[in-house]
């Protein structure tokens, strides 16, 4: 099993190529299988009485519209054309998250054959549509919706064999107590398709679960420095982070296995070590019963397996055994 680590880099470029490129980095160094940034056309998807978010208020200038700041940190498509052309130079996979219709069709023209539908554009019908009409593999991320909200989505897409769903929370950063992970499993159960978890809380350790939990793709927002002004910086980990959290789910899926139950070949030359073989317990002499009396399991477990005592009393010894020698019949 090969899990999908997708590095979010989204809005923490603040805007800015050089900071773009420096994403990307920090995600091919660290191992992870993409790097995703986000598209869209501010006017297309921004009203001027649309309010921003709680979290993004802390994070950002209070006194900036929402439609001000996603203007801000707006990129255009030609940088976006650049973008995935550095990524396929350095042999990291590009993606981006689509919010208008428009910037669906860009995407699709760009040779993506993967595209991440957010969880805040779950019920955006004339969205949904478009990226249903192409042969894409969707990531399809289910923060703020109930299983309903979910089925109608998927019935748009109409494409199921080829779409993984996201647990998610769209609190940033989530608070562990609403991470629900178990919902992984509520997902794969009800629709029959590959799950995964796009992680909002602080650290590692939840992606790695998930993991463990059957989670076929992560994805999880970088940062340069958390401490940076931004709406995401926040619920980011940083490169050193990110490091790890690959070589952990890489680790996690080794670990896995395949589920059969079998003696390893590392531990094979254990085996007669840790186990125990039926010996004398005392003196036996040729011609004597062997009895409960006078045997005993102890390693090494070269001989005779313990699993075989009641066959071997009652039988007669055909040599003298001292104590603690291996049994033979």
């Amino acid at each position: 099993m090969h899990t999908m680590i997708i590095a979010e880099a989204g809005v923490n470029h603040n805007g800015k190529m050089d900071l773009a490129y420096k994403l990307i980095d920090v995600a091919f160094k660290a191992g992870a299988d993409y790097v995703k940034f986000q598209t869209w056309k501010s006017e297309n998807i921004i009203s001027r009485y649309a309010q921003k978010a709680a979290y993004q208020k802390e994070t950002t200038d209070a006194a900036e519209s929402m439609l001000e700041m996603e203007k801000r940190l707006e990129l255009s498509y030609k940088q976006f054309i650049d973008l995935k052309a550095y990524c396929d130079s350095i042999g990291i996979g590009f993606l981006s998250t689509p919010f208008d219709v428009e910037s669906a069709r860009f995407l699709y023209e760009l040779g993506l054959g993967l595209i991440k539908v957010p969880s805040g554009e779950i019920t955006n019908l004339p969205l949904l549509e478009e990226i249903g009409s192409h042969p894409w593999d969707v990531i399809l991320s289910t923060g703020m919706s109930e299983i309903q909200e979910i089925e109608a989505a998927i019935a748009v897409l109409g494409i199921s064999e080829r779409i993984t769903l996201m647990q998610c929370n769209t609190q940033y950063p989530t608070p562990m107590q609403d991470m629900n992970l178990n919902v992984m499993s509520t997902l794969r159960e009800q629709f029959q398709i590959p799950v995964g978890l796009s992680d909002h809380s602080l650290g590692i350790e939840v992606s790695i679960a998930a993991v463990a939990l059957g989670a076929r793709v992560i994805e999880k927002h970088i940062t340069l420095d958390r401490e940076m002004e931004g709406p995401d910086h926040k619920a980011s980990i940083e490169s050193d982070e990110l490091a790890t959290l690959v070589r952990a789910i890489r680790n996690i899926e080794q670990a896995l296995g395949d589920g059969t139950k079998r003696i390893t070949d590392s531990e094979r030359e254990n085996l007669a070590i840790a186990r125990k073989s039926i010996v004398a317990k005392q003196r036996i002499l040729k011609g004597e019963l062997f009895t409960d009396q006078n045997l005993a399991a102890k390693r090494p477990g070269s001989g005779i397996s313990p699993m075989r005592w009641h066959d071997i009393i009652g039988l007669t010894a055909m040599r003298d055994f001292e104590e603690d020698e291996l049994i033979e019949v």
